[in-house]
């Protein structure tokens, strides 16, 4: 109950002196901890491919090759798939039962491409102020080695991912697929371990999402959900633009049952975050203009009259947000397995455009290439952008000798 004015119990000014002084032991101990932090974490790299395909509501065979969409003549450590219209965006299939095969036709084509066996380039050169790749058996292999005097419990040598685990993933996760081949030999059958597997696969109505990472990797991945928005007419037709997009980020929220302190319920909650998808924007050139810079090779041109550049100039919808410079033909909207334009311009619509596109949020990552892949299946080209992420590493060995040597001031 509040006290009447003039009375003793009125309340006085805040002393900002006192605010400073009552402030600095938490200051110090911040400090202090931020300084024993850094003696037994190390910030490393992992490799990131996202990838976004409009496959038009087509089932795709089960011999497409998409490597080149994936860029697997460098592998990833992660690759995060979003694809769009994978059944037709009809009023049956929306308000009706999900439709799951074309779902299932594509996780078998996407872990046949994974599991190819391809030269693994994946031993970058790195400037010397720059952190080296994540390779999770060194970590464990320096920790057991460390800690193999002291303990003999298994789990001491075990390695976790601090911030970069904390991926958009599904709140029921999934079993990674059991699509492990069998290989002969000397009459024996053995069963071979694929090198990637499912993290998570989630299907919204046509729009579906694939993670998929290297074996290795998995078992330090944590915390992983999926927040589910639908947006547009009844919440079922994924229609795209600055309105939806405002309405997912305020809309998103990563439920978190054991409300852990300091994990991340809001898409701006997290560190590093990648926005991928046909997000619809347009060109605002008339087709037979369009045509002519597209016959000139003329991106730059064609580029300036970009609805999605202009809205991240603005800094309202996407503020913050950052996307690769575009080198390549616009993505949509092509003949069906044909490398031509389609030609009826007096649709709406079919003005060519870069629909498909990937944008990053965040510090520590870093752009290594944007670019489309030629595959000719839908009237979509794919498009995929791969990252350098940081990573910050917990190193247990360092953990123990960091609480030896430093004393602790409360």
């Amino acid at each position: 109950m509040a006290a009447p004015p003039g009375s003793p119990r009125t309340p006085r000014m805040a002393d900002p002196e006192d605010s400073q002084t009552r402030a600095a032991p938490y200051r110090l101990r911040r400090q202090n901890s931020e300084i024993l932090r850094a003696q037994y974490i190390d910030v490393r790299e992992l490799r990131i491919c996202a990838g976004t395909w409009n496959v038009g509501s087509i089932c795709p065979p089960s011999d497409l090759d998409i490597q080149e969409w994936l860029d697997r003549d460098e592998p990833a450590d992660i690759y995060a798939l979003g694809f769009e219209e994978t059944i037709p965006l009809e009023v049956g299939y929306m308000i009706g039962t999900e439709d799951t095969r074309p779902v299932a036709a594509w996780e078998h084509i996407i872990h046949e491409a994974l599991n190819k066996k391809c030269p693994d380039k994946s031993k970058f050169e790195h400037h010397s102020d720059s952190p080296a790749r994540f390779n999770p058996s060194d970590y464990v292999l320096e920790m057991d080695n460390g800690l193999l005097n002291e303990s003999s419990n298994d789990s001491d040598g075990e390695l976790h991912l601090l911030d970069s685990a904390r991926s958009s993933g599904s709140g029921h996760c999934l079993q990674p697929l059991d699509l492990a081949c069998d290989v002969s030999i000397d009459n024996r059958v053995e069963r071979k371990r694929p090198q990637y597997v499912r993290l998570i696969s989630k299907q919204m109505v046509g729009v579906f999402l694939s993670v998929w990472v290297r074996r290795s990797l998995q078992k330090h991945i944590q915390n992983v959900q999926v927040s589910i928005v639908g947006v547009g007419t009844r919440g079922f037709i994924g229609n795209k633009r600055n309105g939806n997009v405002e309405e997912i980020h305020r809309r998103t929220v990563f439920g978190n049952p054991v409300h852990i302190l300091g994990l991340p319920q809001k898409i701006h909650d997290h560190e590093r975050i990648i926005w991928l998808g046909d997000l619809n924007y347009r060109l605002n050139l008339s087709y037979e203009r369009a045509h002519e810079l597209i016959s000139k090779q003329d991106w730059n041109g064609l580029f300036e009259k970009d609805q999605l550049k202009k809205e991240l100039g603005k800094g309202c919808t996407f503020d913050g947000w950052v996307e690769g410079a575009i080198s390549f033909p616009p993505t949509y909207k092509y003949e069906f397995n044909s490398e031509k334009y389609v030609s009826d311009a007096t649709k709406s619509g079919r003005t060519p455009a870069w629909c498909d596109r990937i944008l990053s949020y965040g510090k520590g990552t870093r752009l290594l290439s944007y670019k489309r892949a030629e595959l000719l299946f839908s009237d979509h080209r794919p498009v995929s952008a791969v990252y350098m992420a940081d990573v910050e590493v917990f190193v247990h060995r360092k953990f123990q000798r960091a609480l030896t040597l430093t004393p602790y001031k409360g």
